[in-house]
């Protein structure tokens, strides 16, 4: 077996062998296929695509470089959720401990944000004390007692996604749906849970821009645990405009407190139901009402068990920005735009996100909302406000928020259109 040959093959539209695939994964995590040639064979998946076995090998081989999490000694079933990320989705905050509280484990692995999209890890390394880094042991005894961890991912899964990652990023090849599809399942399935739920997100915010590439997306990894033996369903969900009203760090994690608490905006409560459901549905706990947990205290009782749990004061004071800047309405009428890539970039530009994964953030930093599309405004009364703990910052976040079409005013009497509703579809396996 050697480079050249697979690179051939699949330069050519042929399909790569299962002993061609697991070969090319195995040495090049290795060391023994060059960075130039998993470049070249990136490029060829990338314009020739792969088929459903050709992905579901790729998957299979890039997780047998590292190891497999087992949580086969939980006295409860696990589900996990994945977001394919955007801004202002702060979901697996109440949607862990809300599912916990309904009697699944959720083994939740999560990252940091790069760029306009926030990162989970980011958001919950506002709250004091609390750590993102606990070893296998102490994770299983948190599920044990608590039912939810939220967590960094270790560095012995799926080694060869990390390196393959690092080089489509430089590469141009990041928007190959074969590889997008096997580098979040590689993970997702090493990581070891029995049910799966996808949130797959599409609009400017989203790194799937369109509803159909986002189908696309669902649908190959929907079929990629179907055939690891994981049960997986996908949710499409609306990222035209932020999740609820912040994007941010803190700003984020006090929403999500007052989601548990009963409260929240309408759009983050509704999403958080509807992947609790599907993830509770899919662990086979169908009697199980995620509404009445939210509603009845158990879900927040849950976090501040899974938040102390990890070294955190659920009762600590969330950090608060040494400045602010308002954004006033631009005119009179029903706000029927609010760009959810220019919320993203001017929380970045803030400080809330990072251009380099080795950047620091700050806890503080993010941008709230005071209104949403379908909202009747006033001009000049405010409708966006800018927090951050560097005032020098304002100008660049203003320029983001000052592009064509970021923020959009119709007159009360001109034809709004409908807003688009949060859940978008439903993907299933078969």
């Amino acid at each position: 077996m050697d480079a050249i040959s697979v690179i051939r093959a699949k330069r050519d539209g042929h399909a790569l062998a299962p002993a061609q695939i697991d070969w090319v994964i195995d040495a090049y995590t290795r060391g023994e296929v060059a960075e130039e040639q998993m470049s070249a064979l990136a490029m060829a998946i990338l314009l020739n695509g792969m088929s459903r076995a050709e992905i579901a090998r790729w998957t299979a081989a890039m997780i047998a470089t590292g190891e497999r999490m087992d949580f086969s000694s939980l006295p409860r079933p696990t589900t996990d959720k994945h977001s394919t990320g955007g801004v202002g989705d702060k979901i697996t905050l109440p949607l862990a401990p809300l599912v916990a509280a309904c009697g699944a484990a959720v083994p939740q692995l999560s990252g940091r944000g790069l760029g306009h999209s926030g990162g989970t890890l980011d958001k919950l390394e506002a709250i004091p004390g609390w750590r993102a880094r606990i070893g296998p042991d102490e994770m299983l005894g948190i599920l044990r007692e608590v039912g939810a961890v939220v967590c960094a991912a270790g560095e012995g899964l799926a080694p060869a996604d990390r390196k393959l990652y690092a080089l489509r990023d430089v590469t141009g090849t990041v928007e190959s749906i074969p590889l997008i599809a096997s580098s979040i399942m590689s993970k997702k399935i090493a990581e070891g849970t029995g049910a799966l739920v996808l949130d797959v997100k599409a609009g400017s915010g989203a790194f799937m821009k369109t509803l159909d590439d986002a189908r696309e997306l669902a649908e190959t990894m929907v079929g990629l645990g179907t055939d690891h033996g994981v049960r997986t369903v996908a949710l499409l969900t609306d990222m035209d405009t932020p999740l609820g009203l912040t994007a941010g760090n803190a700003l984020e994690v006090r929403e999500a407190v007052e989601v548990l608490a009963g409260g929240g905006p309408a759009d983050v409560v509704e999403l958080t139901l509807a992947l609790a459901r599907e993830m509770l549905d899919a662990a086979g706990l169908t009697d199980a009402d995620p509404a009445r947990a939210l509603a009845g205290g158990s879900a927040m009782d849950t976090w501040r068990r899974m938040i102390a749990a990890q070294g955190g004061d659920p009762d600590a004071p969330l950090p608060v920005a040494r400045e602010t800047h308002t954004v006033p309405a631009p005119a009179t009428g029903v706000l029927t735009g609010l760009d959810a890539y220019a919320v993203g970039v001017a929380a970045w530009r803030l400080g809330a996100g990072r251009a380099r994964k080795e950047d620091p953030v700050q806890a503080a930093a993010g941008v709230e909302l005071h209104a949403k599309p379908g909202d009747r405004v006033t001009a000049g009364a405010p409708l966006l406000t800018l927090h951050t703990d560097t005032p020098e910052r304002f100008g660049a976040a203003l320029a983001a928020l000052e592009a064509e079409g970021a923020l959009r005013v119709s007159p009360t009497d001109a034809r709004v259109p409908d807003v688009r509703p949060t859940v978008l579809g439903r993907i299933a396996d078969g």
